[in-house]
């Protein structure tokens, strides 16, 4: 097993990178494609310049690492444009919309039927009937006020 991890050819680092790139393709999440960008910037470079193994190995850790940070930077400066930036916060959804309470809120909770769910509610106390305005969502809970 030493041999093979000090005796590396650029072969071995482009199978490296394909069996990466595949695991990418059938694992979930977007990790492994940044070691395989490393494994094949390092075949490339041991095509080009015979370098010795320890340098492969940094060569091929450095490109990983500095490709995932570049990577989330460039995700954090510019998030994904969604037609439906809520589709995953389903409370969200309601914020601005207007209800009217089928059970009372009592002691700062109640329920409201939506569509057809229930959801928890918190606010003033207020009888069934009142006409409300979700306001905000803490959780699994939404925040309303009266109108």
């Amino acid at each position: 097993m030493t041999d093979l991890l000090t005796t590396l050819a650029p072969w071995h680092w482009l199978l490296a990178a394909i069996a990466l790139l595949i695991a990418e393709a059938l694992l979930p999440g977007s990790f492994l494609l940044w070691f395989g960008a490393g494994a094949a910037v390092t075949a490339a470079l041991l095509w080009l310049v015979d370098i010795p193994w320890q340098a492969q190995w940094i060569c091929f850790g450095s490109v990983s690492i500095v490709s995932i940070v570049l990577v989330r930077r460039f995700r954090e400066r510019h998030p994904e444009q969604t037609s439906h930036p809520t589709l995953n916060q389903r409370g969200q959804q309601y914020v601005g919309r207007r209800f009217t309470l089928g059970e009372p809120i009592i002691d700062g909770y109640g329920k409201l039927h939506v569509d057809d769910t229930s959801w928890r509610v918190s606010g003033e106390d207020a009888p069934a009937g009142t006409h409300v305005r979700v306001v905000g969502v803490e959780g699994t809970v939404l925040k309303v006020e009266r109108l």
